[in-house]
């Protein structure tokens, strides 16, 4: 693989920024999907949810509240078969459905996962360098500042898109359908109903970004020094996008499950459309958690999303990285052409 260490290319435009993050996207989003299709298959096994009416599914990129009840609806959630384990569930899905059957959930993942990667790392690096440039340093605390602001933003600009695709998805509305179903929630309940559930997600995604990207320009600093390089080569990319997501998987771990039992609960009041009576604040749900599970059960489901954001971090960021490379050094030769 060619090294990304060439001092002398030309920093990447806005445009090849977003270039570079939507086929990291879509590359990451099909090489992780599998991962999750399997360990939806497993959940869907045990019955997770008691009612069985919504899951959480997750392409290491975007998690997705999936319905169901509808026997025909996606390939992902079928009846619960006979697996003993992940190598089982991989084997008896190729023999039985086909290979295709592991790329089922990809739609979905997609739909959100490329436009919200797009202004998360675009944003990102351009945050970095503003932050740089006015504090004419390059200080530890930036990465931190600028992972922060840029996943708040992209999860502020994608939640309303989230929520009507949801909408589709559960109803399959026509377009007609869904202005009049969306217009009519927000005379009654105000703008700020389309970011409902957003609450939740903020409180595990952006403390996960900013430790990722803090952990990532240190580790990536570390390693470039090491062998004497001044820009990332896809290893030490690779490397320190799976050591530093792993981290951050880790430390947000109670967060995350917070997140997928107000999810689940948002949704199952959805489709019952009977009001909630609990209270689902964040500190409820984790007292309830804690009651029911101890303090294990907000770490609940870690090995799973680490054998799945590791590799997803370590995807997005290397193929973001030589994107970047790559455009750069397109701009290069293309400059010095005569």
């Amino acid at each position: 693989m060619a090294e990304m260490s060439d001092s002398n290319l030309e920093k990447p435009t806005i445009v090849q920024q977003a270039m570079a993050s939507c086929c990291g996207a879509i590359i990451t989003s099909l090489l992780v999907s599998p991962l999750d299709v399997i360990k939806t298959r497993l959940q869907a096994q045990s019955n997770p949810f008691p009612k069985g009416k919504c899951f959480v599914y997750s392409s290491g990129l975007m998690d997705h509240i999936c319905i169901c009840e509808n026997g025909d609806s996606k390939a992902w959630y079928k009846k619960p078969g006979n697996f003993k384990g992940t190598l089982d569930a991989f084997v008896k899905i190729i023999r039985i459905e086909g290979i295709k059957s592991l790329w089922s959930g990809l739609p979905p993942a997609l739909i959100m996962a490329v436009p919200n990667t797009i202004i998360y790392f675009t944003l990102y690096d351009q945050l970095r360098e503003a932050l740089k440039y006015r504090l004419k340093k390059d200080d530890g605390y930036i990465p931190v500042l600028a992972g922060a602001l840029s996943r708040f933003s992209s999860m502020t600009v994608v939640s309303p898109l989230e929520l009507i695709r949801t909408r589709m998805q559960h109803r399959k509305l026509s377009y007609k359908q869904l202005y009049l179903c969306v217009s009519t929630k927000v005379v009654a309940d105000g703008w700020s109903s389309l970011w409902r559930g957003w609450s939740s997600a903020v409180l595990r995604d952006i403390p996960f970004s900013a430790i990722y990207w803090y952990n990532y320009e240190r580790f990536k600093k570390m390693m470039c020094k090491k062998v004497g390089a001044h820009e990332p080569t896809f290893f030490i990319a690779f490397t320190a996008g799976a050591a530093s997501g792993s981290i951050a998987a880790v430390i947000t771990q109670p967060f995350d499950v917070v997140k997928t039992h107000r999810q689940t609960a948002l949704w199952e009041t959805e489709i019952s459309e009977i009001p909630q009576m609990e209270s689902t604040s964040t500190w409820a749900v984790m007292r309830k958690i804690v009651t029911s599970n101890g303090i294990t059960g907000l770490f609940a489901g870690i090995t799973p999303r680490l054998c799945k954001v590791a590799p997803a971090c370590a995807i997005m960021i290397s193929t973001y990285e030589y994107g970047k490379f790559f455009f750069s050094q397109l701009s290069k030769k293309m400059n010095q052409r005569p």
